[in-house]
């Protein structure tokens, strides 16, 4: 599982991309076809991300805020090297985030409450965008 004992809340985020689960509906289309270079720096983009989403939630900003929602299109960008998910599908993608889940898991070790709320974030995002 997974090595919670790293303090460094971006290093734990980053374990929301490197830890080899299948979870979606189109989850299967991921092929790791990745040099260790580029999957160095994709584990880095993501934590970064996934701490800005714990860093607008600790200063109380809405989901709904242009802020967070700027961070939910750098994170759909961010998922396009992967997969092309339509609104349902990254909606289904951040549902892994809230429900019984290690992501949701590692999220809430990151920040409690930080997997609701990048759910809510995407959720608004792919509404009014997909």
């Amino acid at each position: 599982m997974f090595n919670l004992a790293i303090s460094d809340p971006a290093s734990r985020a980053a374990l929301l991309y490197t830890y080899p689960m299948k979870f979606g509906i189109h989850s299967e289309q991921y092929q790791n076809n990745y040099s260790k270079e580029e999957e160095k720096k994709f584990t880095q983009v993501f934590g970064e991300l996934t701490s800005e989403f714990a860093a607008k939630m600790a200063e109380g900003v809405h989901a709904s805020d242009e802020s967070v929602q700027e961070l939910v299109r750098q994170h759909y960008e961010f998922i396009l090297q992967f997969w092309t998910p339509d609104k349902e599908a990254y909606k289904s993608l951040a549902m892994t985030y809230i429900l019984p889940s290690p992501y949701r898991d590692s999220y809430e070790e990151v920040a409690k409450g930080l997997g609701k709320f990048h759910y809510d974030a995407v959720s608004i995002w792919a509404d009014n965008n997909l």
